[in-house]
């Protein structure tokens, strides 16, 4: 009878994770779609994008960690929400495929002839310079320059440079209001002690009225994942509470986080472990755990619990990183891991970082051993 009943929950078990990896795969399908903007700063994306997990959050029922699911910050931003028009010797280039413009970049309409630099680099007038790229990888600011620099891919425009035309509106917003998106589960024994699993859910959004950055794997895939642990844990409340942040404005310099440990919505001090996921989409090549020298006894125990199960092929040791959310909580003396995968598309910070594209390869087995990973630090 016993076996039979081990039979069966492991069956349950393994069509559980299987509706979960249908899940996450869902959420990233929407998180990534074009109602969401790239979750940025324009077009409502990042406010919709929130108002959305919110929604998911209560679904799975989560209990707010604060009087509500969100945590209302504000900070400035440069946005670009209309005319992004750029052609050189007369050709018109696509917004994020053929070019991008620095997010610290002034507005500018003109025409003027173009004079060479040096081999990648040229100028128009003082106020606008040509780079030419191998790769377009664009970001947030959080203030505007003083010059407008046009990044063009190098595969787009073979021609010499000789005439460009420009046509670009930015907008400076002095107090973008974003919002941290805070649940818990309760423990059933040890309330006041805490884990949190956490993923930023903002993008870059968009450059122009016309293109917006899917931003599939950074980081739709952590949040799917998080959203996916959340309502397992919903479901299997554990002795410790599980919290799980899902934070704003990390594309613009972790300030969600930032925001966060300068004003806890729980005792930083019972927070016993943080898991902080981003970039988890792949996996082909293992994984990285940031701060794994900085919790060498800890990383011993998740390696332990990878190596008896064979989940991830092999788990890499970094040090201690200002590389996302997890590092103000490390600053403050909260342990935390920062957990990326590797292998597959190399997309990032650009157009191509899409859904139908990102494999989602590991996610099952990840999505265990952070279950198991916890599991041992509830002993």
């Amino acid at each position: 009878m016993r076996i039979f009943l081990l039979i069966a929950f492991s069956l349950v078990s393994n069509y559980s994770f299987a509706q979960d990896s249908t899940y996450t795969r869902n959420l990233v399908n929407i998180l990534t779609s074009k109602q969401f903007w790239g979750r940025g700063y324009t077009k409502d994306g990042m406010k919709k994008a929130a108002d959305y997990l919110g929604v998911e959050y209560q679904k799975i029922g989560l209990l707010p960690m604060g009087i509500s699911y969100k945590q209302a910050f504000n900070f400035p931003v440069n946005t670009f929400p209309g005319k992004m028009m750029v052609a050189i010797n007369g050709q018109k280039l696509v917004p994020g495929k053929d070019f991008i413009v620095n997010n610290e970049s002034p507005g500018i309409k003109l025409k003027a002839r173009l004079i060479q630099v040096d081999s990648l680099n040229y100028q128009a007038t003082p106020s606008l310079q040509i780079s030419f790229k191998d790769k377009l990888t664009w970001s947030v600011a959080t203030e505007v320059g003083a010059t407008t620099i046009i990044q063009v891919n190098k595969k787009s425009f073979k021609a010499l440079p000789k005439e460009i035309s420009v046509d670009i509106e930015n907008k400076l917003l002095p107090n973008f209001e974003a919002a941290n998106v805070c649940g818990l589960v309760k423990g059933t024994k040890y309330t006041d002690s805490i884990l949190i699993i956490t993923a930023h859910y903002d993008h870059l959004g968009g450059m122009g009225a016309d293109t917006y950055f899917p931003g599939a794997n950074d980081n739709a895939a952590g949040v799917a994942t998080l959203l996916s642990l959340a309502k397992y844990y919903a479901a299997h409340p554990q002795p410790y509470s599980i919290g799980f942040i899902c934070f704003a404005a990390e594309e613009a310099g972790l300030l969600g986080s930032s925001y966060f440990v300068e004003n806890p919505l729980v005792p930083l001090s019972k927070i016993k472990f943080l898991i902080n996921l981003d970039l988890v989409g792949t996996g082909q090549a293992g994984m990285t755990v940031v701060n794994a020298s900085v919790y060498p006894k800890a990383f011993a125990q998740l390696n332990a619990i990878n190596n008896e199960n064979h989940y991830i092929s092999k788990i890499n040791s970094r040090g201690k990183a200002a590389n996302s959310d997890h590092y103000f909580f490390t600053e403050k003396g909260v342990p935390a891991f920062f957990i990326y995968t590797q292998g597959g598309p190399s997309a990032y910070h650009d157009v191509f970082d899409k859904p139908e594209t990102l494999p989602l390869t590991e996610y099952k087995d990840l999505f265990k051993l952070i279950v198991g990973f916890n599991q041992k630090l509830m002993e």
